[in-house]
């Protein structure tokens, strides 16, 4: 089973979008048991909270559950217990390094890294741009499926 593990600042926007269209690609495809996704926050803000309204919209519009989810803070133990560690930017990055102690395995990565658009996932909290997000992140969460699973 490959584990992953969604970062971004807050676990209210990026990182869950990335975890529920995740879970959502792998469900129809038909490979669940291949998988255990989830996802984290680097800051403390948010924690607790549930997914931001307008993505909350967004995925319920397209069909995607994520009732209940709220958010959560990267421990060091998850580098551990995650297969892949991908964050939404470079600050993520940085951030996911020092929280986990380094990288040792190469578990840390961008997830648009796996695109032919190597870089960060725009962040909607800023640009209140949450179809450019969620078409960054469906694109990096298909590319990092389609390496997984040829």
């Amino acid at each position: 089973m490959t584990k992953i593990l969604f970062v971004c600042h807050g676990n209210i926007c990026r990182s869950p979008m990335a975890e529920f269209i995740m879970k959502d690609i792998v469900k129809k495809a038909g490979l669940e048991a291949r998988f255990h996704i989830e996802s984290a926050a680097t800051s403390t803000e948010e924690i607790g909270n549930l997914v931001y309204p307008p993505v909350f919209r967004l995925l319920e519009r397209d069909s995607i559950d994520c009732r209940g989810k709220t958010a959560r803070q990267l421990r060091r133990d998850d580098y551990g217990r995650f297969d892949l560690l991908l964050g939404m930017d470079g600050e993520n990055l940085r951030n996911m390094r020092r929280i986990c102690a380094g990288d040792p395995e190469n578990k840390i990565h961008l997830l648009m890294d796996y695109t032919s658009r190597p870089g960060d996932v725009v962040d909607p909290w800023y640009t209140r741009d949450f179809e450019a997000a969620r078409r960054d992140i469906t694109d990096g969460c298909q590319a990092l499926l389609a390496l997984l699973c040829p």
